[in-house]
């Protein structure tokens, strides 16, 4: 059985920087019209909330109105200073759901929601509110403006978390087939036997009890599970890759044996040089997105 890759100092840093210029260029050649496109559609869902609240004046008479479709929901997510997830909404007001049928028959759902948002309310946008008066045509159009530049930013942030992410699945599946893998259906994988056989690989699966965007079946029969990973800053991908997938790796080899598995990221974006090596030393086989040839070459060596 072929060892897992283990790159030395000179060469993941090599490949760091590689990866770095490559995010670079992505980034300056990324067109500025996705941005634009999104701060255009929010800033009418935002003249529309605005609109129908009475500029947030008569936010309970309208609640059911505009909180239960879609795009006015997160417009009023997005009156908070910063912003808050569903998530955060639904813990703060002690909400089960957010969904439009559970918010019709609950009317205290509702009234929770208003009163929590109206306590973080973004006190620089909407001053008028907190000084009880109506606002000037400049102070709205700015608050407008504001609010539609933040969710058109989260949502190109989104796109970029989510495409990237994608390009790079897409990516190493056309490998795996390329090497002559076949790909079957995924499932949870309790225990070697369990996964894809031989020469055969799935996506997203769990594999003992965590997800793995692959799991793969060398033909020496080892499973190889493959973690996709992005990351836009030095920061973030410690958590993506040290607080996740180093933290995975660690499972699987200690649930199905050091020679039954050979955990794997794929990367892209920005890595801090010490994170790396933690995560390799931590054993995590790394595998660049840029050259995902050694990942292919690797297989065929085993």
């Amino acid at each position: 059985m072929t060892a897992p890759i283990i790159w030395t100092s000179a060469q993941l840093e090599s490949d760091r920087l590689e990866a770095i210029k490559r995010f670079r260029n992505e980034r300056l050649e990324e067109p500025l019209g996705d941005y634009l496109e999104a701060f255009d559609s929010y800033k009418g869902f935002v003249e529309e909330f605005l609109e129908i609240t009475v500029d947030l004046s008569q936010l309970e008479a309208v609640a059911v109105e505009v909180l239960t479709g879609p795009q006015l929901l997160k417009v009023f997510r997005y009156l908070a200073g910063p912003p808050i997830s569903e998530d955060d909404l639904k813990n703060l007001s002690e909400v089960k759901s957010l969904s439009p049928s559970r918010l019709r028959e609950n009317a205290g759902d509702i009234q929770r929601m208003i009163d929590v948002v109206r306590l973080i309310l973004d006190r620089r946008r909407f001053a008028w509110v907190v000084e009880q008066r109506e606002p000037a045509e400049a102070e709205r159009s700015a608050a407008v403006m504001a609010s539609a530049a933040l969710l058109a930013y989260s949502r190109t942030q989104t796109l970029r978390r989510t495409s990237g992410k994608e390009i790079q699945e897409q990516m190493v599946k056309d490998k795996l087939v390329e090497c002559g893998f076949l790909e079957v259906r995924p499932r949870a994988i309790s225990n070697v036997t369990m996964g894809p056989k031989a020469g055969e690989f799935c996506g997203e699966s769990v594999l003992g009890d965590r997800k793995a965007d692959f799991v793969v079946r060398l033909r020496d029969q080892r499973l190889l599970p493959i973690e996709c990973k992005v990351s836009n800053s030095s920061l973030n991908s410690v958590k993506r890759l040290n607080n996740d997938a180093a933290v995975k790796a660690g499972s699987w080899r200690t649930d199905f044996g050091l020679r039954q598995v050979v955990p794997t990221a794929v990367l892209g974006g920005v890595y801090d040089l010490r994170n790396l090596e933690d995560a390799q030393n931590r054993g995590l086989m790394l595998i660049w997105s840029h050259n995902l040839s050694s990942l292919i070459e690797w297989i065929a060596g085993g």
